[in-house]
């Protein structure tokens, strides 16, 4: 969120960290921290999106059952629930 914000995609309202903390607080949001399986999960992805960070979603997503939110149409060539 962060890049895009800077890249000027993304806006946002106050400062990251303040809507991080915000939604922890308010809708149970939960940061996730990369973990060595996410990496490896990579390499049973196929190549759909070149993003490498949307990449690291997605196999996070895949490993924890996770849904993810974006309106990337190229997530949804993935085996992932996406909501938008």
């Amino acid at each position: 969120m962060q890049l895009k914000h800077q890249k000027g995609k993304l806006l946002l309202r106050k400062p990251l960290a303040e809507i991080v903390q915000e939604q922890c607080k308010r809708n149970g949001l939960l940061l996730l921290a990369i973990e060595p399986g996410d990496i490896y999960g990579l390499s049973q992805l196929p190549p759909h999106h070149a993003d490498p960070f949307d990449r690291l979603i997605i196999s996070q997503a895949k490993l924890r059952g996770f849904p993810v939110v974006t309106d990337d149409a190229e997530f949804s060539k993935y085996v992932v629930p996406v909501v938008w």
